[in-house]
């Protein structure tokens, strides 16, 4: 309960902040060429609270938080009397009609590099994509890639840190190979090839990494308990945090792995474990709980370990100066915008599958975890979601900014406005399109959790 209610909180705010960005960029734009506002909403429905500024403009915060609008007067539907005519947003030039339109996305994408700025300007932790392992027969390891090898740069593009090795992975989807460069202790950095040809993945059940038959490297596990697991065969034996696991029915256990394979293949079985508990040695009973799996069932005993410190530099801050750091910023920002588009691309060519599309209750889960993480977290994660924002709102749908845009586009090109028939088809076929892709993005969310 706690958690569903920490990413409801999480995700209200994040839209409520995405969107309150995004018709602010209307309304401001709209001011400065002369437009009347009539409303300024954030969320739909009734308001529930309200203030009309000496403008004449209403600021309202509406009942439903799932979106805003920005309410400019218009002759196509309100009674504009003649001494305001001149305020009606349909009398504007089709250029400061395209800027009001434009500005919506326009200051998503500002938005991003203002909470990425202050992202480094505080600092993030992250970790150096060294590889831990490389399984067998997979592509990584076609293209020669070992393990403790660190990937310096996938393509042209460095990276840092595995967030951005993740990025620029995404990008090579549909393409024949991958440049990857890697650098070792024993071995100066050079370029692998990897053969994506036949490259597929499932993104419900494997990262893009994993698919390449890369994991990143982890320190290992310590026997020290560090956490039980409620109403387990753990709890019921009286397993405590800090416990070290010294042997089961008599025998040494020097390792973690060795633990996790024993347990996995005694489901239901009794089990004696000693656990040196503060300088105390004690002997517990545990009868090993059941956890189903595609290949039968595992043995589950519900503890996990402490990890052994990392290795000195494998984690680093990023963060930089007052000036150093607008620079980074801008850099990720445009990264983010340039992968929108080109996933978006890959999609309808069917390059990545409309399975990758997440909706809103993915995107609830990703606000409340980044949330959980810390300020610096959260706001990468608005970053990200108001770059999206921005890119979907300017595809050539008549429902949406990029749609209108066209239609001026249009008018702009041709000396006359599109005919009201015409785009009024336009609207009921973006609205369907809207619609179908919403209803596969909840779907697939819906799917996830199951």
């Amino acid at each position: 309960m706690f958690e569903f209610l920490r990413n409801a909180g999480a995700f209200i705010i994040a839209l409520g902040i995405l969107v309150a960005v995004h018709e602010w960029g209307h309304y401001y734009i709209a001011r400065l060429c002369g437009v009347y506002v009539k409303r300024f909403s954030i969320g739909f429905g009734k308001p529930i609270w309200s203030k009309v500024d000496k403008h004449g403009t209403e600021f309202a915060l509406a009942a439903i938080p799932l979106g805003g609008y920005v309410r400019m007067l218009d002759e196509r539907v309100d009674e504009v009397p003649p001494e305001m005519a001149s305020q009606a947003f349909n009398n504007k030039s089709v250029g400061k009609r395209m800027a009001i339109i434009a500005a919506g996305p326009g200051v998503n994408f500002i938005f991003a590099a203002i909470a990425l700025y202050v992202m480094f300007l505080i600092g993030i932790s992250t970790i150096k994509p060294v590889i831990g392992e490389v399984s067998p027969d997979s592509i990584a390891a076609k293209a020669g890639l070992t393990g403790n090898m660190e990937i310096i740069a996938v393509g042209s593009r460095e990276t840092p840190d595995w967030e951005a090795v993740n990025l620029e992975l995404m990008s090579y989807i549909g393409q024949e190979s991958m440049p990857v460069t890697v650098a070792s202790e024993s071995d100066s950095a050079r370029q692998r090839v990897l053969d994506i040809a036949g490259w597929n993945f499932d993104p419900d059940s494997e990262s893009p990494l994993r698919s390449l038959g890369i994991s990143p490297f982890r320190p290992g596990a310590t026997l020290t308990v560090a956490y039980v697991a409620e109403q387990t065969a753990a709890s019921a034996a009286g397993l405590q945090q800090n416990d070290e696991i010294v042997a089961l029915d008599g025998q040494p256990v020097t390792a973690w792995e060795d633990l996790v394979a024993q347990i996995k293949n005694r489901p239901g079985e009794q089990l004696e474990i000693r656990v040196n508990r503060a300088g105390q040695t004690y002997d517990l009973s545990a009868t090993i709980g059941r956890r189903d799996t595609p290949e039968g069932q595992d043995g589950y005993l519900g503890v996990s370990p402490f990890a052994e410190p990392w290795p000195e530099g494998y984690v680093f801050t990023h963060q930089y100066g007052l000036l150093e750091a607008v620079g980074k910023a801008v850099d990720k920002t445009w990264r983010l915008m340039t992968l929108s588009v080109e996933m978006i691309g890959k999609l309808i060519t069917g390059d990545v599958s409309v399975k990758n599309l997440s909706g809103p209750i993915a995107i609830a889960q990703g606000a409340g975890n980044s949330a959980g993480y810390g300020l610096v977290y959260f706001l990468s994660f608005l970053a990200l979601i108001s770059v999206n924002l921005g890119i979907v709102n300017l595809l050539p749908l008549p429902m949406l900014d990029g749609g209108h845009l066209m239609y001026f586009t249009i008018e702009w090109i041709t000396g006359r406005p599109v005919p009201e028939e015409v785009q009024e088809w336009g609207f009921r076929i973006g609205a369907m399109l809207l619609f179908t892709i919403m209803s596969i993005a909840i779907i697939n969310d819906i799917t996830r959790l199951s």
